[in-house]
């Protein structure tokens, strides 16, 4: 397989496995992977979050790494590249009301090019209205805001992943083996 050029969205409290482990993984497969966030520079960083599944009624969080940014958002020509990966924890939420996000999401979604959207990250796909006759995974607390855009959740578990035309989508990080598997095959 050709080596792909991927973008990923992220912010401040992102979930640290939804970003890391996507961003070595696609790496260690010959792919280049540009992470930006809004309103950071490359070298600058973000904090992640740890979320886990103890038992309670939703995950646990904990801090997590710092992530060093290796692109600058003001820089983003999304054109250049391939394919689209929105991880979750709350970045999602609050990256969605930037209008330039909500551009690059569109513009990938429009040129039907691969967009991998695991857990909260399915926020940003609604706020960019892309959902509308898709049928997706996410976390299931966010549910209700996809099928009230025309969307259709999906119960699978937190271990699988959907395929939805060019989008792929899983509930949480337990489905990064499948996620990214079947993001991996839309590359192609």
């Amino acid at each position: 397989m050709m080596s792909k050029k991927i973008l990923v969205l992220a912010g401040d409290f992102v979930e640290d496995y939804e970003l890391m482990v996507p961003f070595q993984c696609l790496l260690m497969l010959g792919h280049k992977v540009d992470v930006v966030c809004p309103d950071k520079k490359a070298g600058e960083q973000i904090k992640t979050a740890i979320h886990d599944f103890e038992g309670d009624q939703t995950y646990t969080e904990k801090p997590g790494h710092n992530f060093t940014l290796n692109a600058t958002f003001d820089e983003v020509d999304e054109n250049s590249y391939d394919a689209l990966v929105v991880p979750g924890g709350r970045a999602p939420e609050y990256i969605r009301l930037n209008q330039r996000v909500l551009e690059i999401v569109k513009n990938f979604n429009s040129q039907n090019k691969p967009i991998a959207s695991i857990c909260h990250g399915i926020q940003v796909l609604v706020a960019a209205n892309i959902v509308e006759g898709k049928t997706c995974s996410c976390y299931p607390a966010c549910a209700p805001d996809l099928n009230l855009n025309g969307g259709t959740w999906k119960d699978i578990g937190f271990e699988d992943a959907l395929v939805d035309k060019n989008l792929v989508t899983a509930a949480a990080w337990p489905a990064h083996p499948q996620w990214l598997a079947k993001f991996n095959e839309l590359l192609k």
